[in-house]
């Protein structure tokens, strides 16, 4: 939708209340596309970044690079301040060296 310049507000809010739902359903890859597609059609939704950014911290070993990217990206894209999260990527990616 952002890529194709459609407002799609009423669907992303759609979107939002169903991921919040079943946010422990997601895998990393699920979590980081979410994230990322909120943040490229500048969508706001601070609750679903938390809810996200909560259970990614608990999930790290499951991300991979890629993920992890992608998910730093959105968060700051969205200008999303999540501390605690990047923090914990930070000691994820020590403990891989």
């Amino acid at each position: 939708f952002a890529t194709a310049g459609v407002s799609a507000l009423t669907l992303f809010e759609a979107i939002a209340v169903e991921a919040l739902r079943r946010i422990r359903e997601f895998n990393s890859q699920d979590m980081a596309n979410t994230v990322w597609a909120f943040a490229t059609a500048e969508v706001s939704a601070l609750t679903l970044f938390e809810a996200i950014a909560m259970e990614a911290q608990g999930r790290l070993r499951e991300f991979n690079a890629q993920n992890v990217a992608n998910m730093v990206w959105a968060f700051a894209t969205a200008s999303v301040s999540a501390l605690t999260l990047f923090e914990a990527i930070a000691a994820e990616a020590l403990s891989r060296l």
